[in-house]
């Protein structure tokens, strides 16, 4: 790869626009697990719009499902069965586990449910690694890397033994009519926003103007659905103390949205897409409205006011020591242009994680991976 410049492209030319999501057009039994580690990793991102999973370090692999969750009878969960196996699985997930029905994703929209704004991400986890394991067809043993905001080191310690209870331990649901067993031994949790890292270090195709990320303090800025995890690193080693996430985020962008159209639903997937779409391409018709609305005569201008919210966020949070930042998440991309602008003018020099969206969960897979072969390693010794 040619060299280019720091602050105005992504690291390498694995990028991925933001609403372009290969993997639903993936067959469910065409992605195998990579398990040259002897056991199956599954990587599970719980964002707020969608939860982003993968069992491979493939960037096309990675499976986006929305984050909707709703908790109703087995009776009503069961009322899909007699539709053909072949549909897109992305378009009717369900599953039944321990007496309750649930469906995720675009049918938990369909039934009511929202994205889930606010709540902790500890509630319905349990329910999206499930979801992902089904959708991936895995069994039997398995080992699963999560991550969570570091809101603080308390609440996060809290949160990462309240998840690795929940999700540890044998499993058997009724995943989309079909009976599956799990057994999850191994569960890790990380910091939302060091995946990005770990994925951006591996990559083979960096460009010669990006630095070495283990020998330096970096930044690691995940912009998401509900929060902005700002992670520091020095040298590879997590600084705790210099880290947090703060609970702001696309989500009170697309609030901003909203207000803009009479009738409409900060968050609704629909209007979601619509606003990740490209320009030109941004129409938003709300339930019940005779018209759709052409988001491109507004969103410039939010655009450039929220980028400057970020940005002085950011800033008001990062250590002098650093001066490279890594950008990631859907928020990263999508703000990518102005955000790095912005941060040019504060001699800040940012990298754009390439797949944004998909980074986090592609670097917590190389994280269970290193775990695993590690471990291994140990054994033989």
């Amino acid at each position: 790869m040619t060299d280019q410049p720091p602050v105005a492209n992504p690291m390498n030319a694995a990028a991925i626009p933001m609403n372009r999501q290969t993997a639903a057009a993936t067959p469910m039994n065409s992605v195998k697990p990579n398990n040259i580690t002897g056991k199956t990793i599954l990587s599970v991102d719980l964002g707020r719009t969608s939860t982003k999973t993968c069992v491979s370090r493939e960037p096309s692999n990675v499976a986006f499902i929305p984050s909707n969750v709703k908790k109703t009878s087995i009776e009503q969960i069961r009322g899909g069965v007699f539709e053909a196996k072949a549909t897109d699985p992305l378009m009717d997930l369900w599953l039944e586990y321990q007496g309750s029905g649930y469906a995720v994703g675009q049918l938990a929209a369909d039934f009511g449910a929202n994205l889930g704004v606010g709540q902790s991400k500890v509630e319905d986890a349990l329910v999206k690694v499930l979801s992902s394991a089904g959708y991936f067809k895995l069994k039997d043993e398995i080992a699963v890397v999560l991550g969570l905001p570091f809101l603080s080191l308390e609440q996060f310690e809290k949160e990462k033994a309240q998840l690795t209870s929940l999700v540890t331990g044998p499993h058997v649901l009724n995943f989309r009519g079909e009976s599956l067993t799990l057994n999850i031994t191994k569960v890790w949790v990380m910091p939302e926003g060091y995946g990005s890292l770990l994925w951006s270090e591996t990559q083979p195709n960096k460009a010669t103007s990006v630095p070495d990320f283990t020998k330096i303090s970096v930044g690691i800025v995940d912009i998401g659905h509900q929060t902005i995890d700002m992670i520091m690193v020095d040298n590879f080693r997590f600084a705790r103390a210099a880290s947090k996430s703060e609970d702001f985020g696309m989500s009170k962008f697309y609030e901003m949205v909203a207000q803009e159209i009479q009738g409409a639903d900060s968050q609704s997937l629909a209007l979601i897409s619509a606003v990740n779409k490209p320009k030109g391409d941004r129409f938003y018709r709300p339930k019940g409205a005779s018209k759709p609305t052409n988001l491109d005569d507004f969103l410039p201008n939010l655009t450039e006011q929220f980028s400057r919210e970020i940005c002085s966020r950011v800033l008001a949070w990062l250590p002098e020591r650093v001066t490279d930042v890594i950008i990631t998440g859907g928020g990263g991309e999508f703000f990518w242009e102005d955000v790095q602008r912005l941060l040019k003018e504060a001699k800040i020099n940012a990298y754009l994680a390439a797949p944004s969206r998909q980074a986090n969960a592609l670097g917590q897979y190389i994280y269970g991976e290193a775990q695993l072969s590690a471990a291994v390693r140990a054994a033989r010794s």
